[in-house]
């Protein structure tokens, strides 16, 4: 089978539920239109966020922590890597499954992975991504006191954690995950937008903090020299004037068109707008390369041009 376009597909977090029982039924219907685009021919590498999962790992790791004697609270980079592994455990099973439903035998593997960051990236030094559990104004204090924690009140529900979000500069295992792709398996990788770690020497050392994994799918996508990056989102194609009475659905945008509606404000912060951004990072990055923001339902038809909204550097 002649393999038609090398695909990065990136899954949001959401689309996974919020339980283990929830996520391993939804998986099920998120595999099959992945498995669409292998049997369309397509080389695809999964990538996936894991918000709701890294939260809730994280908050049951601080309460088992705070609860049990003895029991060691884990670190936040710890949390992204069994976010990863937990995530990639029912995806892999999941489109394994499809694909054998239709006779296609295509290996699938979860690389645990790695994004390599800047320790000087200016994010750090303006943490924004909220993580874990409410806390009350006393107990943010004694954490801010005693770990040193960035907290900030949200939205009236109490006090939380805020980390970091660097932008990818390279991902550490991308020669294991080329490897897999050119052997015709289906990977999936930078889960969550991979493991934030910076180099010292020859170490990689873990820092807590969020990818936009966005960024780092538009980020493998390039290393990997894909055809297209899609970004998976709730609407079917990108509005601007969303919501407002001259609501205007968009089924292409060139550069100029992108960065104008960008400084214009259509696109809403930690929602549409770093997909939009990374959509355009890829797509400009070189010649040729298109980014696709759909649903995920939407995603063959999109790659058929037929739905969606297509990034294109003119």
């Amino acid at each position: 089978m002649k393999m038609k376009d090398k695909i990065v597909v990136a899954l949001g977090g959401n689309a996974l539920g919020n339980s283990p029982e929830e996520q391993l039924k939804l998986v099920k219907g998120t595999a099959k239109p992945i498995v669409d685009l292998i049997e369309a021919g397509h080389e695809v590498i999964l990538a996936h966020g894991n918000g709701p999962q890294v939260g809730m790992i994280n908050l049951a790791m601080s309460t088992a922590a705070n609860s049990a004697a003895g029991t060691p609270e884990m670190p936040f980079p710890e949390c992204g890597a069994m976010s990863q592994g937990y995530i990639g455990y029912h995806l892999q099973n999941a489109i394994r499954e499809e694909l054998l439903n239709r006779n296609m035998q295509v290996p699938v593997a979860t690389v645990v992975t790695q994004v390599i960051v800047d320790r000087n990236d200016p994010a750090f030094q303006n943490p924004t991504k909220p993580i874990g559990a409410f806390y009350s104004k006393e107990e943010a204090d004694r954490l801010v006191s005693e770990k040193g924690y960035s907290m900030v009140e949200d939205a009236g529900r109490g006090y939380r954690r805020v980390v970091a979000s660097p932008k990818p500069i390279d991902v550490a295992e991308k020669e294991t995950v080329s490897a897999l792709v050119e052997k015709g398996h289906v990977v999936i990788t930078v889960g969550g937008g991979g493991i934030p770690v910076y180099q010292d020497g020859n170490s990689l050392v873990g820092i807590p903090a969020v990818i936009d994994k966005d960024f780092a799918s538009a980020k493998i996508a390039e290393i990997l020299d894909a055809d297209y990056l899609i970004i998976l989102t709730a609407v079917e194609k990108v509005a601007i004037n969303f919501g407002k009475p001259d609501e205007k659905w968009l089924s292409k945008i060139n550069q100029k068109e992108a960065e104008t509606y960008i400084s214009e404000g259509h696109f809403a912060p930690g929602s549409m707008l770093p997909k939009v951004e990374a959509a355009l990072k890829f797509a400009t990055s070189k010649p040729g390369r298109k980014a696709l923001i759909t649903s995920l339902e939407k995603a063959k038809e999109g790659i058929e041009g037929k739905t969606g909204t297509l990034v294109m550097l003119d």
